[in-house]
């Protein structure tokens, strides 16, 4: 497999980010860009239910540049029309290797529609944020359509949609359980998690002569296979869901499989999963080891011009504006929140990047034309998990529990922020850099845990001093998500106490170093086990604290989740006790209403339904 003819774009010191790039640093997405490199072939060609954004925060951009990395010729095909004669499908021809698919950076149903199933009004990873530029189950649509045009070319599919999609599933827009996504599309392999791993393994194996039926031992990969030519298992145990068919007949067995597939996903070394669907079995394998330092580095070091491709000239991707200035500094996330996909698809163990790398790509922002000087985001899925693993690595071994912070911060989790700090403070130092903020996600039940090492409490107060006076940009989000410790326990989220004591101290600094920050706390309602009184109880007691609340958000279940799994089934995977959800609009909408009590619209049906509910104390407590 030759090399590109024209090496891409890199970035060297003194370089501005700017509109005089060349045409060929960014990876071709129509046939004249093609020609323009002197390519008469494509090895691979990406359709994308996103924009083509040339920066690591989008999924798109990775895959691309990591098979460009591997020598390989790409094209991307962003957005492809579906509804007309398909000519985007068929404007590149067929690719050398294969075809991949990927719905985009989100899941297209929850990017598309509200909690309420509504359509949504924009859609921020699309140009102007046109809302029509996708279709509903995206990976699923672009895959069919390839697999009609083109049935003898191997189709590779990934991303987030396909990733929470591997086993049956409820979809909470159709209302009923979907199989394994690997039969809706006809896909010959499916990545799932962060996919340069099992992605680059995938080339070796092709480049060695092997087709994608051989493909069978790769790590992260499933595929559909008829039920009597299942592969040998080489990764050692095996555990057999209940088949599709069967969760279609019995919810507590669907129940029962989410609880297998969680604690595998959990696992350092877990087995392989085997799951029927009619004749056919899906085959899971096992997750790829969390990636070293030098791996994670390696993607975030390829050659990104950072920006969206010329095709977009003039306009705006909203996405991109929040993020152009922003750097993760690691994936994974151990915090295990029952309603929260971040752990089902980049793990729950924490994979961070070098301070290098770090640096290095802060380097590249302060050569940005448009850049003023503040690092808009410092941070990842939860922006203070930054190096922290267990202290006993043989322990983590062992382990399949989705969270180290539920019920109570694990007693092996080092969770040391300095690393964290020294991060903060040199990326301050840099040439061009006023200051860098953390946008959201601090884990303050960590930061408040007082453990056995004074050395390791010492470091967490001093790093609670330090993001709420160095690293706030005005305003501060965090999730407590309810106050109520019922809901709680089944959202796995900490206490409310630790917010109230996060909140106290918050206040605290404000005041002693005369800043004028808030701290914006985030809340769901209508999770699972959540009543109309529990929110009428939070309610009174954000109140109580003078919040005004606007970071709120109805539950939405969303594939592979404890908490999407209560709600199709009505049980507790773990306990299989029945938990209540309300589910009808009217019953969300009314739980909903509470978040706004203080809107003198809504004043009188909130004092009527505390009235049904016997709330005298209530009513006295919001309106006096």
């Amino acid at each position: 497999m030759p090399n590109p003819p024209h090496p891409p774009g890199d970035w060297l010191p003194g370089d501005r980010l700017t509109g005089d790039r060349l045409p060929t640093d960014w990876l071709p997405t129509t046939l004249k860009e093609v020609k323009r490199r002197g390519w008469d072939y494509i090895d691979v060609i990406l359709f994308a239910g996103d924009a083509y954004v040339d920066h690591p925060s989008f999924g798109t951009a990775v895959i691309g540049r990591l098979l460009e990395s591997e020598g390989l010729r790409v094209a991307i095909v962003p957005q492809p029309n579906w509804r007309d004669d398909l000519r985007d499908f068929k404007k590149l021809g067929i690719p050398r290797l294969f075809f991949a698919v990927t719905a985009g950076v989100m899941d297209s149903m929850i990017n598309r529609y509200t909690a309420n199933k509504r359509l949504r009004s924009n859609d921020a990873y699309t140009p102007d944020g046109r809302p029509d530029m996708r279709p509903d189950r995206a990976a699923t649509v672009y895959s069919r359509v390839l697999k009609k045009l083109y049935p003898d070319t191997p189709l590779l599919l990934g991303g987030v949609e396909a990733s929470l999609r591997r086993v049956t599933h409820y979809d909470y827009w159709d209302d009923k359980l979907h199989p394994t996504i690997l039969a809706d599309t006809g896909a010959d392999l499916l990545i799932y998690g962060m996919g340069e791993l099992p992605l680059k393994q995938v080339v070796r194996e092709l480049r060695e002569g092997k087709n994608f039926r051989e493909i069978v031992n790769i790590p992260q990969t499933a595929f559909l296979r008829p039920s009597h030519d299942i592969p040998e298992n080489r990764f050692g145990e095996e555990v057999t869901l209940f088949s599709h068919e069967e969760c279609l007949a019995d919810k507590r067995k669907q129940a029962a499989n989410f609880r297998v597939v969680e604690e595998q996903s959990n696992r350092l070394k877990a087995a392989r999963i085997l799951q029927g669907v009619g004749h056919e079995t899906a085959v899971i394998n096992p997750p790829y080891p969390p990636m070293t330092e030098e791996e994670i580095d390696a993607s975030f070091d390829l050659p990104y011009t950072r920006l969206p491709h010329p095709k977009y000239k003039g306009k705006q991707i909203p996405a991109y504006e929040a993020v152009k200035f922003s750097v993760t500094l690691h994936r994974g996330c151990f915090g295990g929140c029952a309603f929260c996909t971040i752990s089902a698809h980049q793990g729950k163990f924490i994979a961070s990047r070098s301070k290098r790398s770090v640096l290095q790509e802060v380097r590249k922002i302060t050569q940005m034309a448009d850049f003023k000087g503040y690092i808009s985001d410092l941070g990842g899925p939860s922006a203070n998990m930054y190096r922290m693993r267990g202290k006993n690595p043989s322990a983590c071994a062992t382990c399949q529990k989705p969270s180290c912070l539920f019920p109570t911060v694990c007693p092996n989790l080092n969770n040391d922020p300095s690393d964290l700090l020294d991060i903060y403070r040199e990326v301050d130092a840099l040439p061009g850099v006023k200051r860098s903020f953390i946008g959201s996600g601090v884990r303050y039940d960590m930061l408040l845990h007082e453990s056995d090492d004074k050395k390791i409490n010492n470091a967490n107060r001093a790093y609670i001093r330090e993001l709420i006076t160095n690293h706030v940009s005005g305003r501060l989000k965090v999730a407590p998500e309810h106050t109520s410790h019922k809901v709680l326990t089944i959202m796995r989220k900490p206490s409310f106490n630790r917010f109230l004591q996060f909140n106290a101290i918050f206040n605290r600094l404000n005041e002693k170093q005369r800043l004028n920050q808030q701290l914006i706390p985030y809340f769901i309602s209508s999770h699972p086990g959540c009543t109309d009184e529990d929110m009428a109880e939070l309610a009174a007691e954000t109140k109580r604290l003078n919040f005004r609340l606007e970071q709120v958000q109805d539950f939405t279940p969303s594939p592979m989740t404890l908490a999407t799994e209560i709600y199709y089934t009505g049980v507790h995977p773990y306990t299989m006790e029945p938990i209540y959800t309300a589910k009808t609009k009217a019953a969300k909408n009314g739980q909903r209403e509470f978040f706004f009590w203080y809107d003198p619209k809504r004043r009188q049906q909130v004092i009527k339904r505390l009235r049904q509910m016997k709330r005298a104390d209530l009513i006295k407590k919001l309106y006096g």
